[in-house]
């Protein structure tokens, strides 16, 4: 299999941009527990779900949801956050898997950088089986050596749309990971009107992963996409006809999404009544938000993280730009209306058509449309 050329849901971010652009660098230090204050979580409800839904936009409300203290985020740990209703625990900022794989970058570093994320308090770790023609999840896999495995929720992703092609790339990814489970599968770029329907139908993807879940496999089920909120809430349309509830959905959310077709405002509030593990990607747009000069790598964390999403996915693919990611956790204060419209402004005008989320827009983020075969 020939490495990917498309950039992946998961990519790192400015690799150039190591502060909040204000000469605020991050915090290196190390963090030695998991946040304490989870109890905390019931007491500290200022706004309730509903009002939420009432108003999809309103990032700031994120402090009145059951799963979020503001309270156990003022330290220096990583905040922990649960994962929908399956009740995992999972550290607010998740490690990205692609760059991990890159060529250019020796498996020696990227092994450092996965066990420095995990001893730090990342736990959520992110990977595909398509990146880099599998050598993300190699890497991974013999990153999480030596008890590591035993600290991470681990989420890996499949093209697969027929349940032939699902069940061999779950194997697969499970040898190269190294391990006989893996926490949460998510069916990868759900992109295509027609994707819903192929992963149900009979024969398709779905049964596959039921399989694998039956059989120990798995133990959390997903999907992801970039490309469209409709064909988020269709393949949730889907899923529900077929009597199924997803675990989590991943999707992007950042600065500009929130003006241009918005996952934000589209398929958040449904996640949320439905109690569905909320995977917030590209909070950078993979550097291209970035170049519009509007926000800082920091502002572009915060905002996802100010968002009542699970987990805030963010590549590293350097310790510089991994300590930028564990600082913007630790530094993290829920944001007021006020901050949160001022970010936004902001951005209003650059975030128009879309020219900074190039993965709405266009096939440049598409693996699978560039390597059709690994739907199957």
């Amino acid at each position: 299999m020939n490495p990917i050329a498309h950039v992946p849901e998961g990519s790192v971010e400015d690799s150039n941009l190591k502060n909040d652009g204000k000469g605020n660098g991050c915090n290196k230090a190390a963090v030695g527990s998991q946040n304490k204050q989870e109890t905390q979580c019931e007491r500290s409800s200022a706004v309730t779900r509903r009002q939420f839904l009432e108003t999809a936009a309103g990032a700031s409300l994120l402090a009145g949801f059951p799963s979020y203290s503001p309270a156990a985020e003022t330290g220096r740990e990583v905040p922990r956050r649960t994962l929908g209703r399956t009740g995992e625990k999972i550290s607010m900022v998740g490690l990205g898997g692609f760059h991990l794989g890159k060529p250019e970058l020796p498996e020696s570093e990227s092994i450092r950088i996965i066990r420095a994320a995990i001893d730090n308090g990342i736990n959520f770790l992110d990977n595909c089986w398509d990146y880099n023609g599998g050598e993300s999840e190699i890497r991974m896999g013999n990153a999480l050596r030596g008890g590591y495995r035993q600290k991470a929720f681990l989420m890996s992703k499949i093209d697969g749309r027929n349940k032939a092609a699902a069940a061999s790339q779950i194997n697969e990814s499970l040898r190269r990971l190294q391990t006989d489970r893996i926490d949460l599968l998510q069916f990868h770029e759900v992109i295509r009107d027609t994707d819903p329907d192929r992963i149900f139908a009979e024969g398709g993807a779905m049964e596959a992963v039921l399989e694998a879940k039956k059989a120990g496999k798995i133990r959390f089920i997903g999907f992801t996409g970039h490309k469209s909120p409709d064909i988020h809430l269709k393949m949730l349309a889907t899923a529900s006809k077929h009597g199924f509830t997803f675990d989590a959905v991943q999707m992007p959310l950042n600065v500009m999404d929130a003006h241009f077709n918005s996952f934000e405002k589209k398929v958040l509030p449904v996640l949320l009544k439905n109690d569905i593990g909320v995977l917030g990607m590209k909070p950078m747009g993979d550097q291209i938000i970035l170049r519009s000069k509007t926000v800082t790598p920091v502002e572009c964390l915060h905002y996802a993280m100010n968002l009542p999403t699970s987990v805030v996915i963010t590549g590293c693919d350097s310790m510089e730009i991994l300590n930028q990611a564990l600082g913007a956790a630790r530094t993290f204060r829920p944001m007021n209306s006020s901050e949160v419209a001022a970010l936004l402004a902001k951005t209003a005008q650059a975030a128009q058509s879309g020219r900074y989320e190039l993965y709405k827009t266009t096939h440049h983020f598409d693996g699978t449309y560039q390597n059709p075969q690994w739907l199957g």
